[in-house]
């Protein structure tokens, strides 16, 4: 594995296992000393918004607020798609801390040749 780790998560609060999963993935990543990017898509854009990443999704789960800060602090980024916040209507929206708005030329452009990719 590169050091690199590029998560794209294309679902949002609407199935929150999901989202639970693609940040223990990024939160391991980032305990492992490697750089995390996750890219958020579609619905994901959302968890880019203050508040939203909040809750215990599953029974034995733990809160997506402990699994944000962890990735905040250690040092992960959240980057939103600009065409998906501009779909709904959330460009102008006040983003949480730790998330960039960037494209699919940025998020290549980061990934480069020693990147692992998941899909969520």
């Amino acid at each position: 594995m590169g050091d690199k780790v590029l998560l794209n998560l294309s679902t949002g609060m609407e199935d929150g296992e999901r989202v639970l999963v693609a940040f223990l993935v990024a939160t391991a990543a980032l305990a492992q000393g490697k750089q995390v990017v996750v890219w958020a898509t579609k619905e994901a854009v959302r968890l880019g918004l203050p508040g939203q990443m909040t809750g215990v999704v599953c029974e034995g789960c733990p809160p997506l607020e402990r699994l944000w800060e962890q990735f905040v602090d250690g040092g992960g980024e959240l980057w939103l798609c600009p065409i998906c916040l501009d779909a709904r209507g959330l460009q102008e929206a006040e983003k949480a801390t730790s998330t960039k708005v960037a494209g699919a030329s940025p998020m290549l452009e980061w990934v480069d040749s020693d990147a692992t990719v998941f899909s969520y």
